[in-house]
């Protein structure tokens, strides 16, 4: 068969924090190349696939993949020598039974993705089609609004704000990349804004400003709001503010209190939301992520109760693109949209029914990069191949983060007229 798999190269390489990370090689028979590289979190959800690391402090301080490279030369690779690569479905099915646990622990979700990624680019050269195409067929034509990150902190800036993401969405962008020209007009705008407050620059693990010498959470708000302004915007019109809390990670379960490290301030559920509905009623969000902790079902319930009709809530920790937590917070009526990442359950198939049984439940899915992030371009595609409508990259600076928002715009041009750019208004189909 011309087209079938003769050899499988994995190997270690960088990602974007300097740590080591999985790379892989599917080679065809007529030399066809496809290569797939594995992006890592920094806040990372209980109940994610497992990134197999070799946990030798001496080498890497533990984070180096020679086990899971190793996994794809003993094992995975015997089993794909000699397969079709367009069989997307049949061969990560093949590599998750050669797995066999239920996180993908034995092999590793970062050896299974690296191949994944290489067997989906390799398929799709093959067919000679972009991968989105190759992914998502005929009907797969809509661009992504981008969700942008302007401030980073939390674990991306040391903890110097405990929430970790402030970002932006244009909302009244007509295209893609007027919507990206907009943003970036912002991020431009907000060096002018940090140099008026005194504040010193720096770039966080994801491109965004670091949030030096901030006094409060609520200050990263109140900055971006001016920053929105400043680049000649209308606040939520225009440009909306996003926020990624990552409440996770100042929760503690046992006396179920959220903890403000950077004002000393404690929450219980209910007064951390009343909290966040004081920002949406003073700021222009549009969209709120892991605004409760992945342990804290009832908070996520009444988050969703207060704020679920004039927000996007977003659950990443929560659900981790598996489809039983997903279902399990549609059955209990948690959240209206769902943060999809390839590595946090390590294939290619399985990402893409997380985003449709997502749509199918009339949550809004959101494409999501890491934190620890490649140029690999791969959830561009994913992005357009499930028509989810937004794509979460992380800033707009910084070359890893920079390839995905170029690829987007290459694909704008690819599909042309075809193409369907959502907007804001994407967000009319939760909100009341």
């Amino acid at each position: 068969m011309q087209f079938a798999i003769k050899d499988v190269i994995p190997r270690q390489v960088f990602d974007s924090r300097a740590n080591p990370t999985v790379e892989v090689d599917v080679i065809l028979e007529n030399g066809i190349r496809g290569r797939g590289m594995v992006p890592s979190g920094a806040s990372t959800g209980a109940y994610e696939a497992l990134e197999l690391r070799d946990g030798d402090p001496a080498y890497f301080n533990g984070k180096g993949v020679k086990k899971a490279l190793a996994n794809i030369e003993k094992t995975i690779k015997p089993a794909l020598l000699g397969k079709d690569p367009t069989d997307q479905a049949g061969l990560d099915a093949a590599m998750i039974a050669l797995d066999g646990t239920p996180d993908k622990s034995r092999l590793g979700a970062n050896a299974i993705l690296g191949c994944s990624i290489a067997i989906a680019y390799a398929g799709a050269k093959a067919r000679g089609l972009p991968l989105f195409a190759h992914l998502g067929g005929v009907n797969a034509k809509t661009l992504p609004v981008p969700m942008i990150q302007i401030i980073g902190g939390g674990a991306h800036a040391l903890n110097s704000v405990d929430v970790q993401d402030y970002l932006v969405i244009p909302m009244s962008a007509a295209t893609f990349s007027q919507g990206l020209e907009m943003v970036a007009n912002v991020y431009h705008a907000m060096k002018k804004v940090f140099a008026k407050a005194g504040k010193p620059l720096s770039v966080a693990d994801e491109g965004g400003f670091w949030p030096t010498d901030f006094k409060s959470n609520e200050e990263g708000l109140s900055l971006i709001t001016e920053g929105i302004k400043t680049a000649g915007y209308e606040p939520k019109k225009d440009i909306a503010i996003a926020l990624d809390i990552a409440s996770s990670e100042f929760y503690n379960s046992d006396n179920r209190i959220y903890t403000f490290k950077l004002e000393n301030r404690e929450f219980s559920a209910g007064g951390f939301t009343d909290l966040l509905c004081e920002w949406v009623e003073k700021y222009p969000i549009i969209s709120i992520e892991d605004g409760c902790s992945e342990h804290d079902w009832e908070g996520s319930a009444l988050l969703t109760k207060k704020l679920g009709k004039k927000v996007q809530l977003i659950g990443d920790d929560l659900f981790t693109t598996n489809i039983e937590r997903i279902r399990e917070g549609v059955t209990r009526g948690v959240y209206n949209s769902v943060l999809i990442k390839t590595n946090q359950i390590g294939s290619i198939t399985e990402t893409l029914d997380a985003a449709e049984f997502t749509k199918n439940a009339g949550y809004l899915p959101v494409i999501s990069a890491r934190s620890g992030e490649t140029e690999d371009a791969v959830i561009v595609h994913i992005a357009i191949a499930t028509n989810a409508g937004q794509l979460k990259v992380g800033s707009i600076a910084r070359s890893e983060r920079g390839a995905k928002w170029n690829e987007t715009i290459r694909m704008e041009e690819y599909l042309g007229k075809k193409g369907v750019y959502p907007s804001g208004a994407l967000f009319g189909r939760i909100l009341s």
